[in-house]
């Protein structure tokens, strides 16, 4: 509840859309709303009536993106849509890593998202293969028409502001904790989405589950990830955060994934250790719910296959099903 409190307090009441500043909101730390192990977000608020302009500098990412998030101004977080949306696929970036965003109401030349009058959030999105070792994307953003604007705080827009941010909490509240599923199940793979929920990409495919082990039982998961950008899998509890990953692995991704030969992958979830290299640790949650992603697939994946055997029995199972 912190973090989130947090959250709302940096987007709703906090925030200045004519002096503009990326702020954290998901990374180490900051666990809500469906976060991952290996990803940083950042948030700015913006008004649509003014031009802004965003730099940056990419670093190891393996997918980056900023989206423009337009309906949800007075906190109401599922009612929120895409405007736009720019990846490191449309960017253009110079020898240096260096690569700019023009946003505005009218055209823009060059890579650019066009606002709309509903228009109030950016979201960045920095997903890294080692988010200990790798260097995060660097963000800036500035209003480039507010120079001359003059500063104005009265007891009704910092009102309006309080008033947003409890909505945002209000909101969250209304659909957490997210109720489990009976046994070892998962979704089939959606394809990505052509409208977001809340503060969704639209730009991964998804598929959700739940995992409920015993603590000598271990949840064997086998697939083939179609090319793409960069996937995950995450442990999640009821409130969509990730388990602790201070202590244990507990999300992986693909470029920590150790592959079998042919391409094809084999996750292990298990209380303890099964003696597999992509063992994600349930610390002791008998239950958990399980979420996959891949960024910028090309086709919708293959819906991964589950079993559950006895975690001493892992190690001797055959490599590929």
């Amino acid at each position: 509840m912190q973090t989130l409190s947090e959250v709302a307090v940096d987007a709703y009441v906090r925030s200045d859309p004519l002096r503009p500043c990326f702020v954290p909101v998901i990374g180490p730390g900051r666990q809500w709303g469906g976060d991952s192990a290996d990803a940083h977000y950042c948030i700015a608020r913006i008004d649509p009536g003014h031009t802004y302009r965003v730099r940056g500098t990419i670093g190891d990412s393996a997918y980056l993106s900023l989206t423009c998030y337009g309906g949800g101004a007075a906190g109401e977080y599922l009612q929120q849509r895409v405007v736009g949306i720019v990846n490191h696929r449309d960017l253009t970036v110079d020898a240096d890593g260096h690569f700019e965003i023009a946003l505005s109401m009218g055209q823009c030349d060059g890579d650019a998202i066009q606002l709309a009058p509903d228009a109030c959030f950016l979201m960045t999105r920095d997903y890294l293969d080692d988010i200990g070792t790798g260097r995060p994307t660097q963000w800036h953003i500035e209003c480039i028409d507010a120079a001359d604007a003059v500063f104005k705080q009265d007891d009704a827009g910092v009102a309006a502001r309080w008033r947003a941010a409890t909505t945002f909490l209000e909101a969250q509240a209304a659909f957490q904790p997210v109720p489990y599923a009976a046994g070892n199940t998962l979704d089939d793979p959606s394809p990505p989405p052509r409208e977001g929920l809340g503060w969704a990409a639209i730009d991964a495919a998804y598929a959700g589950g739940t995992y409920d082990l015993s603590d000598d039982d271990a949840l064997v998961i086998d697939g083939r990830s179609p090319g793409c950008a960069c996937w995950s899998l995450c442990l999640w509890n009821p409130l969509l955060h990730t388990f602790d990953f201070h202590y244990d692995q507990v999300t992986i991704n693909g470029g920590a994934v150790r592959y079998n030969d042919d391409g094809s992958w084999r996750l292990v979830v298990a209380a303890r250790d099964p003696g597999h290299p992509n063992w994600l640790c349930t610390q002791g949650r008998r239950r958990g719910r399980l979420w996959f992603r891949w960024f910028l697939p090309e086709v919708t994946p293959v819906k991964p296959t589950l079993r559950v055997v006895p975690v001493g029995d892992v190690a001797g199972l055959a490599a590929v099903v």
